[in-house]
C-alpha cells in the first residue's frame, strides 16, 4: 500500500465511514479485517464493491475503512457512500457516472423516535369499544 491516500466520509442511519483509497491491488480492509470475514453476507458484500466495480478500479485500489455505527445494512451502506466519495476526490470525471447511479446521495433516512403514549413510533395499541 502506498503512503498517499484519498479520503472519503459516508453515513448511513447511525453508521458512519471513514474510508482511504490507496493505489494498490484490490484488498478492501474493514476496521483491520477482511471485509469478507467483516460482512459475511454477499449481498452486503455486493453493496460494498458496486461503486469500484462501476468505475473499473476494483484491482487497481486498497481501500482501507474504520466504520462504527449502526447495523450491519446501514455499515455497508455507509461505507459504499464513503468509497463514492473518495473516488469523487480522486478522480472529479467519475461524478457523473457515480451520481448517476445514486452512490453519492447521503441517505437521509433514520429511524423514527418512539412517541408517549404509543407502542411505536406509529404504532397504537389496540383499542376496543365494547
Amino acid at each position: 500500500m502506498s503512503v498517499e491516500y484519498k479520503y472519503g466520509t459516508g453515513r448511513r442511519k447511525n453508521a458512519t465511514a471513514r474510508t482511504r483509497l490507496y493505489a494498490g491491488s484490490g484488498q478492501i480492509i474493514v476496521n483491520d479485517r477482511p471485509f469478507e470475514s467483516y460482512f459475511p453476507r454477499k449481498s452486503l458484500q455486493m453493496i460494498i464493491r458496486q461503486p469500484l466495480v462501476l468505475t473499473k478500479l476494483l484491482e487497481k485500489t486498497d481501500v482501507r475503512i474504520n466504520v462504527q455505527g449502526g447495523g450491519v445494512t446501514g455499515q455497508a451502506e455507509a461505507v459504499r457512500h464513503g468509497i463514492s466519495r473518495a473516488l469523487l476526490s480522486m478522480d472529479p470525471a467519475l461524478r457523473g457516472l457515480l451520481k448517476k447511479a445514486g452512490f453519492l446521495t447521503r441517505d437521509a433516512r433514520k429511524k423514527e423516535r418512539k412517541k408517549y403514549g404509543l407502542r411505536a413510533a406509529r404504532a397504537r395499541y389496540q383499542y376496543s369499544k365494547r
